[in-house]
């Protein structure tokens, strides 16, 4: 019989996890550091020459939301002396157009050196963060990368053939390894279709959402609602810019909703905001831009004031009409209320009620003996869930990035290491 080597027999529980802990520590430490890619301009503050730049990004508070899940990106970078003759642009530009255009500079892949001298002859067509707003048209939210065999110049544009905007690479400023790189490009890019015009001065449609919903017929509820919270001065402020569409839940809607058991009677003011900032996107879309969307995944005004990948709406087209999910309930775009650029306005068949107040799994059935409302105008309106988080974390699991022109994945081995300890002491 052969023997047992000592050293193996004089593993105990304690000796395994000892190793499993040692494990643990050298992998939390290639954890990706989300403060570096968030804090962008606490990157760049050390390179002077990009100090322009650094001030266009430092204006826009709002990409630090919108970064603050990712974990890989790359950063492109404009020296002083390349965008002086573009700071007159970006000065005219609203805030919301500005944001977009710094957007389409943030590449949601980790390129390294390597990377870019490996790029096939075709090029590599890289996602922006400008893509993910749903604002692009197409895939014109992207760019195209490609390298000169000859003289190894690698080019940025757009994918568009009809677009007139391109950069070269210049240089390799910064890398933190597969999570952030900085790279200096000799022009400021512009996306295909960019509305250069959609600047502060641009003359507002002035509309008053109010009596268009009025003259509407079927949304006095909604049209009461916006009134008492006060935000409807909110939405009409932003029909500059990139403009706003609205999603108004008609009167039966409201109707249907008070059958159920979530009440809205007693949410707090902000919470009423919030469902109501819930039902608008920060940008005008006609109805044929929603029949064709290309980023299903659009962001709402309660987005901006609640964080990047929350209270977001998923639109898509479904049995010949624009389905609109809201992660609890699914409603249809019934009829066009208004609709001239910079404001769409549209009715909906139900209430749309974000997850983040009201739970994933809200009672909707119907309360004893209310089952016929018949045409009656539901009573005084206000959203209220019994208890509920005011946002949702991630759930737990093996996460995956992309990385790299191939798209490398990359994957978190926490869950898989606890899996094998447990089944190791079993």
């Amino acid at each position: 019989m052969a023997r047992i080597n000592p050293a193996i027999s004089q593993i105990t529980p304690t000796t395994t996890l000892t190793y499993f802990l040692l494990l643990l520590l050298a992998t939390t430490t290639t954890i990706t550091p989300i403060l570096a890619i968030t804090n962008l301009t606490a990157l760049l503050s050390s390179f002077p020459d990009f100090s322009s730049f650094t001030s266009l990004l430092a204006s826009t508070p709002s990409i630090t939301s919108d970064l603050s899940n990712r974990s890989a990106l790359t950063l492109l970078v404009i020296p002083n002396s390349y965008l002086s003759s573009s700071l007159d642009l970006t000065r005219r530009l609203s805030p919301s157009s500005l944001t977009d255009l710094l957007r389409y500079h943030i590449l949601l892949q980790y390129l390294s050196s390597s990377d870019l001298h490996q790029l096939p002859p075709a090029g590599a067509l890289i996602t922006t963060l400008f893509q993910t707003t749903g604002r692009a048209s197409s895939n014109f939210g992207s760019v195209n990368i490609t390298r000169n065999p000859v003289t190894n110049a690698i080019t940025i544009s757009s994918p568009s053939p009809f677009s007139s905007s391109n950069a070269t690479v210049l240089s390799l400023i910064k890398t933190l390894p597969y999570n952030v790189s900085i790279i200096s490009v000799n022009s400021l890019l512009v996306p295909y279709g960019f509305d250069l015009m959609a600047s502060e001065t641009r003359p507002t449609l002035g509309l008053n959402i109010t009596k268009a919903l009025l003259d509407g017929r079927s949304f006095f509820v909604a049209a009461s609602l916006l009134s008492a919270s006060g935000v409807v001065e909110e939405f009409e402020a932003d029909e500059g810019g990139a403009g706003i569409t609205l999603f108004v839940p008609t009167d039966s809607a409201f109707s249907d909703l008070s059958e159920t058991d979530v009440s809205l009677q007693s949410l707090p003011a902000d919470k009423k905001a919030d469902v109501l900032k819930f039902h608008v996107l920060h940008s005008y879309y006609p109805l044929g831009s929603l029949e064709s969307i290309v980023n299903p995944v659009q962001p709402t005004l309660a987005t901006e004031d609640m964080g990047a990948g929350s209270f977001t709406l998923n639109i898509s087209r479904a049995n010949g009409s624009v389905a609109i999910d809201s992660g609890i309930v699914l409603a249809s775009v019934t009829q066009t209320v208004f609709d001239q650029n910079p404001v769409a306005i549209f009715g909906v068949s139900k209430v749309l009620l974000p997850k983040e107040i009201f739970g994933r799994n809200p009672v909707l059935t119907s309360k004893p003996g209310n089952s016929d409302m018949g045409n009656a105008l539901p009573p005084a309106v206000a959203l209220s869930p019994e208890s509920s988080p005011k946002m949702l974390s991630s759930a737990p699991g093996v996460r995956e990035e992309k990385s790299g022109v191939g798209g490398l994945q990359r994957f978190s081995t926490l869950p898989l290491l606890c899996a094998l300890v447990v089944w190791y002491c079993i």
